[in-house]
């Protein structure tokens, strides 16, 4: 535990350099966790200075032969190294480039031709194809504006819906309470009425007294009203003529004495009606 610990704080300080290794807990997990990490990292940082080596030393090796086929190829042609101008080894520099990306096997006419026609022919294909995928993404923009606006109106028209069966919802509820606000009144009225009805039983009230009676009586008063009106129109010529004294004094008396039984009998009735009500 203690060694792997050392080398745990050895890696941690390597790693962080100059910078403060941040606090941690402390325990064997953490530990084991961080040796392992080190362990990992040590290898990794052992395999990539064995692979810098390797490339370091190929490098030596191709710049060696590098050397010396340009030396034979010089030798070839009867040139030497340093007999060559700035603007032709430029010139050389850029026909190698331009063969190491068509990838030729010489720098010939022959093979340059057929490369360069082959890279026109991509280009075409390519501008062919771009138009093409420039004619889709049209499309596919035009399909997903409609889509969107298509998206817009269903959102409202779900919208609307359920604004209207909420409104339908609140008014069915609402119907609903006035039905059993009206069935409670009218159970409690038709309860009233019964009891007022046997009131009236036991009391042994006279149907004269009752609202269909009294409505009955309403609209014989009105038709003899309406049948008096031609005799009143033919008495009308004689309301001149100066009555009898006494019998005037006489109908005076009997009217009184009608007025005064109407009078009672009225005061009765609205004196019984009171006791009910």
């Amino acid at each position: 535990m203690c060694e792997k610990s050392k080398i745990v704080s050895q890696w941690l300080r390597k790693v962080f350099g100059q910078q403060p290794v941040p606090e941690f807990e402390v325990n064997t997990r953490t530990v084991e966790i961080l040796y392992e990490l080190a362990e990992s990292s040590e290898t990794r940082c052992r395999e990539a200075e064995l692979l810098i080596k390797d490339h370091e030393q190929k490098t030596e090796e191709y710049g060696s032969d590098g050397t010396h086929l340009q030396e034979v190829l010089l030798q070839a042609v009867g040139l030497q190294a340093g007999g060559l101008s700035k603007p032709a080894v430029d010139l050389l520099s850029a026909l190698e480039g331009t063969a190491e990306v068509l990838k030729l096997r010489d720098t010939s006419l022959g093979s340059y031709m057929p490369a360069i026609n082959k890279l026109t022919n991509d280009a075409l294909e390519a501008e062919k194809t771009d138009r093409r995928l420039q004619r889709e993404l049209t499309a596919v923009r035009t399909k997903m504006t409609a889509a969107v606006v298509l998206r817009k109106k269903l959102q409202d028209d779900l919208m609307k819906i359920t604004h209207t069966q909420q409104v339908e919802a609140a008014t069915a509820e609402e119907r609903l309470l006035n039905m059993d606000f009206m069935k409670n009144k009218s159970r409690d009225l038709a309860c009233r009425n019964k009891i007022v009805q046997e009131k009236l039983d036991s009391r042994q009230m006279e149907d004269s007294l009752t609202h269909q009676a009294i409505v009955q009586l309403s609209e014989k008063i009105t038709a003899l009203k309406e049948e008096s009106l031609p005799l009143k129109k033919k008495l009308e010529p004689y309301s001149d003529l100066s009555p009898s004294p006494a019998l005037a004094r006489v109908k005076i008396e009997e009217a009184k004495r009608e007025l005064a039984a109407l009078d009672a009998q009225l005061e009765q009735k609205v004196d019984f009606m009171n006791t009910l009500f």
